[in-house]
C-alpha cells in the first residue's frame, strides 16, 4: 500500500502508516516490512515508490491500476510491483495487509514486471517476521530472514489477475465498460463493430496490444470480477449467473481453466497454504 499518497476520507489506521514512508526511504537495510490495516473500502491517489513493493492482502481485496491495466490481489495472494512503476490503489472492504519494501537488485533475479503471485507458506512466515522484527532489525538473523525473503521473491507462481489494456483508446475504452459491467455474453464481432474495425483487424490488433485473445482477456476480467465476491463467501451458483454464464459447469471450466482449479477448490487450496 503506498505510504506517499493520502487517500480520500482516510481512517486513523491509514492516516497513522504515513510515517513508514520516511522509514522505508532512510533505511539501509535491503528490505523493510510493516503491516497495515483498512477499516473501510479506500482509495490511494497515483504515485510510485523508490523500491519495489510485495503488496500481500491478509484479508479484503486490493486494486492497483496503472497506465498498462488493472491488477487484483485477492487474499493470500501478492502484488510485485518494481520500483519505479506508478501506479493508484482501491482497496474493497476491510483489509488487513503486509508490504515488504525491496531495494532494486538487492539480489539477482527480482522480477523486472508488475504481476500477481501467489504466495507459499514460507513467504508467508518470512514475511510476517520480518513485519515483527521492524525495520532496524540488523542482527545476523534477521539479515539471513531478510536474505531468505528476497530470494523466495522470484519463486513466487504467478497469476493471471492482470488486465493489460490496450494502447487504442478505442479498445480501451471498450476494455473499461466491460471490466465495470463484466458479462459472458460479449461477442468479439461486437467489440470490432463498435470500434468500427474488421473482425480480423480487431483480433490481430486486440493480441498485439495486450498479448491476449480477447476470449482470454474477457475471461480473465470475469475470474477478477468473480473472485472478491466468492472469497466474501457469495454461493458459486450466483456468481455465475450475474456474470452472465447459462450453466454453473460453464462457469467452473471457465475458472478451472484460468486458475488451474474449480472456484470451491481454488478457495479452498488457498486457506490450506
Amino acid at each position: 500500500m503506498s505510504l506517499s499518497s493520502i487517500p480520500r476520507n482516510p481512517s486513523p489506521a491509514v492516516a497513522s502508516s504515513q510515517p513508514h514512508r520516511a522509514v522505508v526511504e532512510a533505511s539501509i537495510m535491503p528490505a523493510v516490512a510493516f503491516a497495515h490495516r483498512l477499516d473501510r473500502d479506500g482509495h490511494f491517489t497515483e504515485h510510485e515508490h523508490s523500491r519495489s513493493q510485495l503488496l500481500h492482502p491478509i484479508t479484503g481485496v486490493v486494486i492497483v491500476n496503472t497506465s498498462a491495466g488493472r491488477w487484483m490481489v485477492p487474499p493470500d495472494h501478492a502484488l510485485w510491483i518494481p520500483a519505479g512503476v506508478r501506479h493508484a490503489v482501491d482497496t474493497i472492504g476491510r483489509v488487513e495487509m503486509q508490504s515488504a519494501y525491496v531495494r532494486p537488485n538487492a539480489v539477482e533475479g527480482l522480477p523486472a514486471h508488475l504481476h500477481v503471485t501467489g504466495m507459499t507458506r514460507l513467504m508467508r512466515s518470512l514475511l510476517a517476521e520480518t513485519v515483527r522484527l521492524g525495520p532496524d532489525a540488523a542482527d545476523p538473523r534477521a539479515q539471513l530472514i531478510q536474505e531468505a525473503l528476497l530470494h523466495e521473491i522470484p519463486l513466487l507462481p504467478e497469476r493471471p489477475l492482470g488486465l493489460p489494456l490496450p494502447r487504442s483508446s478505442r479498445l480501451a475504452a471498450l476494455c473499461r465498460d466491460f471490466v465495470a459491467q463484466p458479462s459472458a455474453r460479449v461477442e468479439i464481432d461486437d467489440w470490432a463493430s463498435e470500434a468500427g474495425m474488421s473482425r480480423r483487424s480487431f483480433t490481430r490488433v486486440f493480441r498485439q496490444q495486450t498479448g491476449l485473445s480477447l476470449s482470454a482477456w474477457r475471461q480473465q476480467a470475469c475470474v477478477m470480477a468473480a473472485l472478491p465476491r466468492l472469497s466474501a463467501g457469495e454461493p458459486v451458483t450466483a456468481v455465475a449467473i450475474d456474470l452472465g454464464y447459462e450453466s454453473l459447469p460453464a462457469f467452473t471450466t471457465m475458472f478451472s481453466r484460468v486458475m488451474g482449479a474449480p472456484p470451491r477448490t481454488y478457495l479452498k487450496n488457498q486457506r490450506a497454504h
